[in-house]
């Protein structure tokens, strides 16, 4: 199940995003760069049904939404920061391993 809910390109990465607090959608966007308001918008939905992100929308005008982790959401903050201290640890050498395929395959 853990592997399902964060196997997504973009479940970890908006998790991470929001480990700092509630942002609204665009803020979300411009964070994590890369990702289309509609996969974030999906990616956000499918947290929300895990229980993971909340998503509260204030009456004023113009409206405004934000997204924030959940109690059960914030319980991922430490083993995401794990991932992402192996990747800052590692990425070079895989990205290496790949170059050294890819010039072998040639």
């Amino acid at each position: 199940m853990a592997i399902e809910i964060i196997s997504s390109k973009w479940a970890v990465v908006t998790l991470f995003a929001l480990s700092d607090g509630p942002l609204r959608h665009g803020e979300l966007v411009e964070l994590i760069g890369g990702v289309s308001r509609k996969v974030l918008t999906q990616t956000l939905r499918r947290l929300q049904d895990n229980g993971l992100v909340e998503r509260r929308a204030y009456a004023e005008a113009p409206p405004r939404v934000e997204y924030s982790l959940t109690e059960l959401g914030r319980t991922l903050e430490e083993p995401i920061r794990r991932l992402t201290e192996w990747a800052r640890t590692n990425g070079e050498a895989v990205v290496a391993f790949h170059e050294a395929t890819e010039e072998k395959d040639v």
